[in-house]
């Protein structure tokens, strides 16, 4: 399973949007980079569907020139006007080569999902690796308005708990990728959001 970071390049706020190749085409997450048609375009003639962790603007803002470029199936937690199938806590979906579970993980987005399989897991916003706030595990903010620190600790939790050991890819939503121990990433990051620190200064 290849994963390539098609808003690598940006030179505006954006997520990371991962095109992963194999035996389904999947784009997770459409980021907010003008062109990232074009960048899909450099590595694959279609994309079978567009999976998203959440529905933040740096997430979806190109989602409808992806939609309209490569007509993929949209698959998501949140109601979405061109949503072609509903994800919910549990759910499977096959990504690249392998098979993915949805894990529903709230706190920094209500309609917040998690990808795992039993090597990979697409984190979203809810654990990264490492941002400007926490290197070698950190978590979404929760400062703005309905966001909350409860849910998302309770959410990491939920990650840790349903992800296998055998995890040693990590793709979050920013920052860099990781692999190696995904779950010791986690567990930091869940010790970080339990010491209630402000992640930003105004939080």
């Amino acid at each position: 399973m290849q994963v390539h970071n098609v808003t690598a390049d940006a030179e505006t706020f954006t997520c990371n949007a991962y095109l992963v190749e194999g035996d389904r085409t999947v784009l997770v997450d459409a980021g907010s980079m003008p062109g990232v048609v074009d960048a899909v375009a450099d590595r694959v003639e279609t994309i079978d569907a567009v999976v998203l962790t959440h529905q933040h603007g740096d997430h979806v803002a190109e989602l409808d020139t992806v939609l309209d470029a490569y007509d993929p199936e949209l698959l998501c937690y949140g109601d979405h006007p061109r949503r072609t199938e509903e994800l919910a806590d549990g759910d499977t979906l096959r990504i690249g080569d392998e098979e993915f579970e949805a894990i529903y993980s709230p706190g920094h987005a209500d309609d917040h999902l998690a990808f795992v399989s039993a090597s990979t897991l697409f984190s979203g916003d809810v654990v990264v690796y490492n941002d400007g706030a926490f290197d070698d595990g950190s978590f979404g903010r929760t400062d703005m308005a309905g966001q909350s620190r409860d849910r998302e600790i309770e959410s990491i939790r939920t990650i840790l708990d349903r992800t296998p050991e055998t995890v040693e890819s990590m793709y979050a939503g920013h920052g860099d990728e990781f692999h190696g121990d995904v779950r010791e990433v986690v567990e930091r990051a869940l010790e970080r959001a339990e010491r209630r620190e402000p992640k930003y200064p105004e939080e």
